[in-house]
């Protein structure tokens, strides 16, 4: 499956750890996931060296493209927010995944789209039981919430 991965970087990367997880995890799966880099440490300078609107034209090309998109929304950020709404906009999957406890916007949380799922988890373990479950969710053609 081509998976979207939404992350935040400039917004802080204090759950690096979990997007590391999570795309180790997806990518011994066999998944394809163009942005697999944003859970390298390096990514801000690995991303400083392109222009802006290459930066959106690549990632919206890779939306578009995408099967479905798995977001990390536990700290804020403008791009995932915009990659979200973009990716719902084209009717694909979106999974957003946050750390337990932290305080997540009202335009994801209250978001009625059926092609938006929202998974509270724990630790990076449980995060990807749920990128896993909502991916298995998709292959079998179920109803993904």
């Amino acid at each position: 499956m081509n998976i979207y991965f939404a992350c935040s970087i400039t917004g802080g990367r204090e759950f690096e750890r979990v997007y590391q997880d999570l795309m180790a995890a997806l990518l011994s799966d066999g998944h394809q996931i163009p942005t697999a880099h944003l859970a390298d440490s390096n990514v801000l300078a690995m991303e400083s060296v392109i222009a802006p609107r290459e930066v959106y034209d690549r990632d919206v090309t890779w939306i578009q493209s995408a099967d479905a998109l798995i977001a990390e929304v536990s700290a804020p950020s403008h791009g995932v927010g915009f990659e979200i709404g973009f990716a719902l906009q084209a009717e694909k999957p979106v999974l957003c995944l946050y750390q337990a406890g932290r305080k997540v916007s009202k335009m994801i949380t209250g978001n009625p789209n059926p092609k938006l799922s929202i998974k509270e988890y724990k630790d990076s373990e449980e995060a990807v039981l749920f990128a896993r479950e909502f991916i298995l969710k998709l292959h079998s053609g179920s109803e993904v919430l």
